[in-house]
């Protein structure tokens, strides 16, 4: 599956996910969901590796459940950088990371991609 599709799944799938929470998080419109998208691919190329070696001791202690932790960083750090996303707060993000995460997989899955 190529980066475009994988950045409009994710796009769906963020619309979706705001969708379902709805009064803690939003996603203004499909362009918003789009460049969410795109930030989100960056932030999770660039910024999350870097996290993940720093945290790596916290990590490992926790059996890796720490990685919620910096997902939810990395939805936080995109609501301040893309204009039109918004979350209410740490355990919303936390919750939005799961389920897009989850919406992501099968929608992937659906459209035949690895």
């Amino acid at each position: 599956m190529g980066f475009l599709m994988r950045i409009l799944v994710n796009a769906l799938a963020a619309m979706l996910t705001a969708y379902l929470l709805k009064p803690a998080v939003r996603v203004d419109s499909f362009l918003h969901a789009l460049l969410l998208a795109l930030v989100l691919a960056v932030l999770n190329a660039l910024v999350k590796p870097i996290l993940v070696i720093l945290t790596f001791p916290v990590t490992i202690v926790t059996l890796g459940l720490f990685l919620f932790v910096i997902n939810a960083l990395i939805i936080l750090l995109a609501a301040k950088l893309v204009p039109g996303f918004k979350v209410d707060g740490f355990w919303w993000a936390l919750l939005f990371s799961i389920i897009m995460t989850i919406i992501n997989s099968i929608m992937i899955n659906i459209a035949g991609g690895n």
